[in-house]
């Protein structure tokens, strides 16, 4: 005898069917969502890795400007230095010629002349003092000419005092300092 199954055998079927694929498309949803979430977390995680990178390095710069800021000082500090020491040594090296400067001035005044004041601005002195003649005056820039320090005398005024004597004269000259031929300067 032949069996026949009456039942809806095909609706149940496609029910099943129906059921397995929202099943799979819940499914699917879930791990797509799932996915979805984890994959914002990682990016998440990495943002944040690197947002603590990027902190990180701005906190290294921002030392490696405090370190910069503070070499630049010392450069400043060092310059300064070394613009004392180039002062000192000039003044150091200026020494010996003042001293030689006074000792030529005073091998090259002839008797009967006196210095009353002595003036420097730069390499030119000025000499102000009497005489008692003229031709103690012309013998003083004779010998300030010959000088190896001193250099191109030049007699800016002489004028005679009644009250020193009939012979004395007051004399203003100026004199520059010269370079010594041994290499020294003067």
């Amino acid at each position: 005898m032949a069996r026949i199954n009456l039942r809806p055998w095909r609706e149940e079927l496609r029910a099943e069917r129906q059921r397995q694929f929202v099943v799979a498309i819940v499914g699917v949803a879930v791990i797509g969502v799932m996915f979805v979430m984890l994959k914002a977390w990682m990016i998440n995680g990495d943002i944040n890795h690197q947002n603590a990178r990027n902190k990180f390095l701005d906190n290294e710069i921002a030392k490696l400007d405090d370190r910069i800021k503070e070499i630049e000082k010392l450069r400043e500090k060092r310059d300064q230095l070394i613009e004392r020491m180039r002062v000192i040594q000039e003044l150091q090296g200026n020494r010996p010629v003042i001293v030689h400067l006074f000792d030529e001035l005073v091998r090259t005044i002839p008797d009967g002349v006196y210095y009353s004041s002595l003036n420097r601005k730069a390499e030119v002195l000025s000499i102000q003092g009497k005489a008692e003649s003229n031709n103690r005056i012309s013998s003083l820039m004779r010998r300030l000419d010959k000088s190896d320090w001193l250099d191109a005398p030049n007699l800016t005024s002489v004028k005679a005092n009644e009250d020193e004597g009939s012979n004395a004269n007051s004399f203003d000259l100026t004199v520059k300092r010269s370079i010594v031929t041994d290499g020294q300067e003067g």
